[in-house]
Protein backbone atom coordinates (compact mmCIF):
# COMPACT_ATOMS: atom_id res chain seq x y z
CA UNK A 1 0.00 0.00 0.00
CA UNK A 2 1.06 3.33 -0.92
CA UNK A 3 1.30 5.86 1.60
CA UNK A 4 1.62 9.68 0.94
CA UNK A 5 2.50 11.49 3.70
CA UNK A 6 3.07 15.58 4.33
CA UNK A 7 4.44 17.36 7.65
CA UNK A 8 3.88 20.85 8.03
CA UNK A 9 5.65 22.44 11.21
CA UNK A 10 3.17 25.25 12.67
CA UNK A 11 5.00 25.99 16.05
CA UNK A 12 8.10 25.93 16.89
CA UNK A 13 10.65 28.56 18.91
CA UNK A 14 12.11 30.08 15.12
CA UNK A 15 9.97 30.61 11.80
CA UNK A 16 11.09 30.71 8.44
CA UNK A 17 9.20 33.33 6.97
CA UNK A 18 8.23 36.81 8.14
CA UNK A 19 4.82 36.18 8.45
CA UNK A 20 4.79 33.40 10.61
CA UNK A 21 4.83 33.99 14.54
CA UNK A 22 7.18 31.75 16.79
CA UNK A 23 7.21 31.07 19.98
CA UNK A 24 8.57 28.52 22.46
CA UNK A 25 6.43 25.88 22.00
CA UNK A 26 6.04 23.33 19.34
CA UNK A 27 2.84 22.25 16.66
CA UNK A 28 3.15 19.45 13.78
CA UNK A 29 0.36 18.84 11.04
CA UNK A 30 0.22 15.90 9.50
CA UNK A 31 -1.74 14.86 6.14
CA UNK A 32 -1.94 10.90 5.95
CA UNK A 33 -3.52 8.57 3.64
CA UNK A 34 -6.30 11.19 3.55
CA UNK A 35 -6.26 11.53 6.84
CA UNK A 36 -5.75 14.75 9.41
CA UNK A 37 -3.51 14.81 12.34
CA UNK A 38 -2.34 17.88 14.50
CA UNK A 39 0.35 16.79 16.96
CA UNK A 40 0.65 19.61 20.04
CA UNK A 41 -0.69 22.33 19.71
CA UNK A 42 1.88 25.20 20.87
CA UNK A 43 1.50 27.20 23.71
CA UNK A 44 -1.00 29.81 22.88
CA UNK A 45 -3.56 30.39 19.99
CA UNK A 46 -0.65 31.39 17.37
CA UNK A 47 -0.84 27.85 15.60
CA UNK A 48 -4.41 29.73 14.04
CA UNK A 49 -2.27 32.08 12.70
CA UNK A 50 0.50 29.77 11.15
CA UNK A 51 -2.01 27.45 9.85
CA UNK A 52 -3.61 30.51 7.71
CA UNK A 53 -0.17 31.37 6.22
CA UNK A 54 0.13 28.43 5.05
CA UNK A 55 -2.81 26.89 3.53
CA UNK A 56 -3.75 24.32 6.75
CA UNK A 57 -7.26 23.89 7.10
CA UNK A 58 -7.84 22.72 10.84
CA UNK A 59 -11.28 22.67 10.30
CA UNK A 60 -10.07 19.07 9.00
CA UNK A 61 -8.28 17.85 11.96
CA UNK A 62 -8.97 13.96 12.53
CA UNK A 63 -7.22 13.41 15.54
CA UNK A 64 -5.49 15.85 17.89
CA UNK A 65 -2.12 13.88 19.20
CA UNK A 66 -0.71 15.80 22.78
CA UNK A 67 2.70 14.09 23.57
CA UNK A 68 2.46 15.41 27.29
CA UNK A 69 0.98 17.52 29.70
CA UNK A 70 3.26 20.67 29.46
CA UNK A 71 1.74 24.23 28.71
CA UNK A 72 3.96 24.65 25.61
CA UNK A 73 2.71 21.49 24.06
CA UNK A 74 -1.03 21.90 24.63
CA UNK A 75 -1.73 25.84 25.17
CA UNK A 76 -3.49 26.48 21.88
CA UNK A 77 -5.38 23.35 22.06
CA UNK A 78 -9.00 25.68 23.26
CA UNK A 79 -8.15 27.84 20.65
CA UNK A 80 -7.62 24.53 17.47
CA UNK A 81 -10.80 23.12 19.08
CA UNK A 82 -12.85 26.22 18.26
CA UNK A 83 -11.91 25.43 14.84
CA UNK A 84 -11.72 21.48 14.90
CA UNK A 85 -14.82 20.43 15.88
CA UNK A 86 -14.65 16.51 14.95
CA UNK A 87 -11.54 15.95 16.29
CA UNK A 88 -10.88 12.99 18.58
CA UNK A 89 -7.84 13.74 21.14
CA UNK A 90 -5.23 11.15 22.16
CA UNK A 91 -3.42 11.55 25.54
CA UNK A 92 -1.96 9.88 28.64
CA UNK A 93 -4.16 10.39 31.65
CA UNK A 94 -1.15 11.97 33.30
CA UNK A 95 -1.22 14.71 31.10
CA UNK A 96 -4.13 16.67 32.99
CA UNK A 97 -1.69 16.21 36.01
CA UNK A 98 -0.90 19.71 38.33
CA UNK A 99 3.46 19.91 37.41
CA UNK A 100 5.95 22.74 38.06
CA UNK A 101 9.36 23.47 36.99
CA UNK A 102 11.83 24.59 39.24
CA UNK A 103 13.94 27.87 38.74
CA UNK A 104 15.82 30.35 40.99
CA UNK A 105 13.02 32.44 41.92
CA UNK A 106 10.92 28.89 42.87
CA UNK A 107 8.50 27.33 41.42
CA UNK A 108 6.95 27.66 37.87
CA UNK A 109 3.67 26.56 36.76
CA UNK A 110 4.23 24.32 33.29
CA UNK A 111 1.73 22.09 33.24
CA UNK A 112 -2.18 21.72 31.04
CA UNK A 113 -3.68 25.12 31.51
CA UNK A 114 -7.11 24.83 32.40
CA UNK A 115 -8.35 26.28 29.23
CA UNK A 116 -7.38 23.53 27.73
CA UNK A 117 -8.65 21.15 30.68
CA UNK A 118 -12.03 22.51 30.45
CA UNK A 119 -12.09 22.79 26.25
CA UNK A 120 -11.46 18.24 25.54
CA UNK A 121 -14.75 18.02 28.47
CA UNK A 122 -17.50 17.06 26.09
CA UNK A 123 -15.07 15.79 23.54
CA UNK A 124 -14.18 12.32 22.35
CA UNK A 125 -10.87 11.73 24.66
CA UNK A 126 -9.03 8.63 23.62
CA UNK A 127 -6.42 7.50 26.80
CA UNK A 128 -3.49 6.46 25.77
CA UNK A 129 -1.27 5.01 28.48
CA UNK A 130 -0.26 2.55 26.39
CA UNK A 131 0.69 2.19 22.31
CA UNK A 132 -2.90 3.25 20.34
CA UNK A 133 -3.16 2.94 16.49
CA UNK A 134 -4.47 6.35 15.10
CA UNK A 135 -4.94 4.99 11.75
CA UNK A 136 -3.74 2.47 9.93
CA UNK A 137 -0.04 3.35 9.41
CA UNK A 138 0.50 5.91 12.52
CA UNK A 139 0.50 4.74 15.74
CA UNK A 140 1.16 6.84 19.18
CA UNK A 141 3.66 4.94 21.55
CA UNK A 142 1.73 5.42 24.88
CA UNK A 143 4.23 5.44 27.86
CA UNK A 144 7.81 4.82 26.62
CA UNK A 145 9.64 2.53 29.14
CA UNK A 146 13.06 3.85 30.67
CA UNK A 147 15.64 1.16 30.10
CA UNK A 148 18.90 2.80 29.47
CA UNK A 149 21.23 4.33 32.34
CA UNK A 150 21.97 7.74 30.99
CA UNK A 151 18.70 9.80 30.02
CA UNK A 152 16.92 11.25 32.53
CA UNK A 153 13.65 13.58 31.92
CA UNK A 154 15.74 16.78 30.98
CA UNK A 155 15.03 19.02 33.51
CA UNK A 156 13.91 19.67 37.69
CA UNK A 157 10.34 19.09 36.93
CA UNK A 158 8.03 18.05 40.17
CA UNK A 159 4.32 18.07 40.50
CA UNK A 160 4.26 19.89 43.48
CA UNK A 161 5.25 23.71 44.60
CA UNK A 162 7.70 22.03 47.55
CA UNK A 163 9.77 20.19 45.36
CA UNK A 164 9.30 17.08 47.47
CA UNK A 165 7.53 14.93 44.47
CA UNK A 166 9.58 14.49 40.86
CA UNK A 167 7.75 14.90 38.03
CA UNK A 168 8.53 11.45 36.05
CA UNK A 169 6.46 12.64 33.11
CA UNK A 170 5.05 9.45 32.44
CA UNK A 171 3.12 11.13 30.18
CA UNK A 172 5.41 11.26 27.68
CA UNK A 173 4.69 9.95 23.92
CA UNK A 174 5.62 9.93 20.49
CA UNK A 175 4.16 9.54 16.80
CA UNK A 176 5.77 6.81 14.44
CA UNK A 177 4.55 6.69 11.09
CA UNK A 178 5.40 4.08 8.07
CA UNK A 179 5.83 5.44 4.64
CA UNK A 180 6.82 4.23 1.85
CA UNK A 181 10.68 4.91 2.71
CA UNK A 182 10.43 3.73 6.36
CA UNK A 183 9.44 4.92 9.75
CA UNK A 184 8.87 8.66 10.54
CA UNK A 185 9.33 9.09 13.88
CA UNK A 186 7.62 12.68 15.34
CA UNK A 187 8.79 13.87 19.01
CA UNK A 188 7.08 16.02 21.34
CA UNK A 189 9.75 17.09 23.73
CA UNK A 190 11.35 12.92 24.24
CA UNK A 191 11.40 13.34 28.51
CA UNK A 192 11.05 9.69 28.41
CA UNK A 193 14.68 9.93 26.04
CA UNK A 194 14.93 10.00 22.34
CA UNK A 195 17.19 6.67 22.70
CA UNK A 196 14.75 5.08 24.86
CA UNK A 197 12.06 5.76 22.48
CA UNK A 198 13.54 4.98 19.19
CA UNK A 199 14.22 1.37 20.74
CA UNK A 200 10.68 1.08 21.67
CA UNK A 201 9.47 2.04 18.43
CA UNK A 202 12.30 -0.53 16.98
CA UNK A 203 10.07 -2.97 19.52
CA UNK A 204 7.11 -2.07 18.94
CA UNK A 205 7.33 -1.89 15.41
CA UNK A 206 9.61 -4.85 14.75
CA UNK A 207 12.15 -2.32 12.47
CA UNK A 208 14.86 -1.66 13.52
CA UNK A 209 16.15 1.31 11.51
CA UNK A 210 14.30 4.83 11.02
CA UNK A 211 14.14 6.68 8.02
CA UNK A 212 13.05 10.32 9.52
CA UNK A 213 12.89 11.63 13.15
CA UNK A 214 12.19 15.14 13.82
CA UNK A 215 11.01 17.20 16.66
CA UNK A 216 12.47 18.10 20.32
CA UNK A 217 14.89 16.08 21.99
CA UNK A 218 15.00 17.78 25.36
CA UNK A 219 19.13 17.77 25.48
CA UNK A 220 19.09 21.46 26.31
CA UNK A 221 20.58 21.03 29.77
CA UNK A 222 22.01 17.59 29.05
CA UNK A 223 25.55 16.63 30.53
CA UNK A 224 28.36 16.43 27.79
CA UNK A 225 28.70 12.15 28.07
CA UNK A 226 24.50 12.09 27.62
CA UNK A 227 24.40 14.11 24.43
CA UNK A 228 27.65 11.87 23.05
CA UNK A 229 25.92 8.71 24.13
CA UNK A 230 22.70 10.39 22.51
CA UNK A 231 25.10 10.70 19.40
CA UNK A 232 26.11 7.19 19.19
CA UNK A 233 23.28 5.72 19.84
CA UNK A 234 21.26 7.13 17.06
CA UNK A 235 23.54 5.94 14.72
CA UNK A 236 22.16 2.44 15.19
CA UNK A 237 19.39 3.30 13.95
CA UNK A 238 20.55 3.77 10.02
CA UNK A 239 18.93 7.29 9.92
CA UNK A 240 18.29 8.90 6.49
CA UNK A 241 16.59 12.58 8.31
CA UNK A 242 17.29 14.11 11.04
CA UNK A 243 15.95 17.15 12.26
CA UNK A 244 16.68 18.66 15.97
CA UNK A 245 13.85 21.38 17.15
CA UNK A 246 12.47 23.65 20.29
CA UNK A 247 13.80 21.82 23.20
CA UNK A 248 17.02 19.98 21.78
CA UNK A 249 19.77 23.20 22.64
CA UNK A 250 22.20 24.37 20.30
CA UNK A 251 25.22 22.24 21.62
CA UNK A 252 23.35 19.52 20.90
CA UNK A 253 22.02 20.15 17.72
CA UNK A 254 25.66 21.13 16.80
CA UNK A 255 27.01 17.76 17.88
CA UNK A 256 24.09 16.14 16.00
CA UNK A 257 25.17 18.17 12.42
CA UNK A 258 29.04 17.02 13.06
CA UNK A 259 27.52 13.51 13.40
CA UNK A 260 24.67 13.08 10.92
CA UNK A 261 25.85 16.24 8.18
CA UNK A 262 24.22 14.72 5.46
CA UNK A 263 20.90 13.40 7.28
CA UNK A 264 20.52 16.73 9.34
CA UNK A 265 17.43 19.59 8.47
CA UNK A 266 16.32 22.36 10.23
CA UNK A 267 13.16 22.08 12.00
CA UNK A 268 10.88 25.80 12.11
CA UNK A 269 7.41 26.65 11.88
CA UNK A 270 6.73 26.66 7.99
CA UNK A 271 8.96 23.35 7.07
CA UNK A 272 7.36 21.76 5.51
CA UNK A 273 8.31 17.70 4.99
CA UNK A 274 6.78 15.95 1.95
CA UNK A 275 7.30 11.73 1.73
Amino acid sequence: MKHNMRIIILVENTASEPDLLAEHGLSFWIEYNGKHILFDTGQSDILINNAKVLGVDLSKTDSIVLSHGHYDHTGGLAAVLDVAKNAKIYLHPDALKQRFSKKDFGAKPNGIFESSVKAIQNREVIWTKGPTQIFPGITVTGQVPRINDFEDVGGAFYTDKEFQTPDELLDDQTLFIETVKGLVVVLGCAHAGVVNILNYISKLSGKKSVYTVLGGMHLLQASTNRIEQTRIALRDFGLEKIGPAHCTGEKAIEKIISAFPDQYFTCKAGTNIDL
